[in-house]
């Protein structure tokens, strides 16, 4: 069995659909049950058998190197890679080629949140020789790709295939993708492999279609992701963290006759006050909920003071 011991997790996105969450914190680093999100895909590719991450950054930097305090995560190394000027997720790739050098790597979203298997796409990118190789499924979001018989013949109809299947954000690639990469170029990789099929590169796909993936990509889908690991007593396997999903942080001050209710979140440090009512709320750390205030289905971003009514607002 084959291993992978290098990703690139892209984190350099503007997280443009979840503002005003987004405005002062990045999408990655944003808390699932006290969790940044980002650091999902770290466990999860360490469970793959990666030991070395590089990790692309535009908004608010400083956040993650304070994250990444010592430039390590699970003592595995970090390299966070700077892009003043967004390059997109071929430039991304392009611009961190000094430090994947030569050997295969892995590329995850730093937005997704998912349990799929990953050792049967490493199996398959070594198995069929692939230049590239993409996790494809069925997300009902989009059906751009064309799979046949572990191909991608297509991607959009660019070549008069059809597509059925959805990139799930996640892929295996050999370093001969550095040199169909214009450096400096702000650009999509999906478009450098529609191009790479036309010129005969062996860009493979496998459907993986098993386990829960989220694309967290609206303040629904925030919601919405908390609700399904509640209801369905979800856990992926590689999450270590003993007391995760954490709904109320150790470190919380909950007044004993406010009630929560629902699917309701209490970040560390938060403070909520006598006979407040929250409903289906998730509270970021260091917030505080005034006394008799009554919230539903809100996010309360970090440090902020909410009283009052609220409902399906972003505080």
């Amino acid at each position: 069995m084959k291993e992978i011991t290098q990703a690139f997790v892209l984190a350099a996105g503007m997280g443009k659909r979840l503002r005003p969450l987004t405005d002062d914190l990045p999408k990655p680093l944003i808390p699932v049950f006290q969790k940044p999100l980002i650091t999902f895909a770290l466990d999860h590719l360490i469970g793959a058998g990666v030991s070395k991450f590089v990790i692309n950054t535009h908004r608010l930097p400083e956040l993650f190197r304070n994250f990444f305090g010592e430039n390590r995560y699970a003592n595995c190394p970090i390299a966070l890679v700077h892009e003043p000027e967004l390059l997109e997720t071929g430039g991304g790739i392009k611009n961190v080629e000094r430090i994947l050098a030569s050997d295969p790597f892995i590329t995850y979203s730093g937005d997704i949140l998912t349990d799929v298997n990953l050792q049967p796409l490493i199996d398959e990118h070594f198995r069929c020789g692939n230049d590239v190789t993409l996790a494809l499924r069925q997300t009902g979001l989009a059906s751009q790709m064309a799979l046949r018989d572990h191909r991608i013949m297509d991607i959009a109809n660019r070549h008069g295939i059809p597509g059925s299947l959805d990139f799930a954000n996640i892929a295996v690639w050999n370093s001969a993708i550095f040199q169909k990469i214009p450096p400096q170029k702000k650009i999509s990789f999906i478009s450098i492999i529609a191009d790479w099929i036309g010129q005969g590169g062996k860009i493979g796909g496998l459907v993986m279609n098993d386990g829960k993936w989220f694309n967290i990509g609206s303040r629904t889908g925030y919601l919405g992701v908390h609700r399904t690991i509640l209801r369905e007593n979800w856990r992926p396997h590689f999450v270590k963290m003993r007391e995760w999903p954490e709904r109320i942080a150790s470190s919380a001050i909950v007044d004993p006759s406010a009630e929560l209710r629902g699917c309701t979140v209490v970040g560390r440090n938060c403070r909520v006050g006598a006979e407040a009512i929250l409903e289906d709320t998730i509270l970021w750390p260091d917030a505080e909920i005034a006394s008799q205030s009554r919230l539903e289905a809100c996010i309360v971003r970090s440090r902020k003071k909410v009283s009052g009514i609220h409902r399906n607002s972003d505080i």
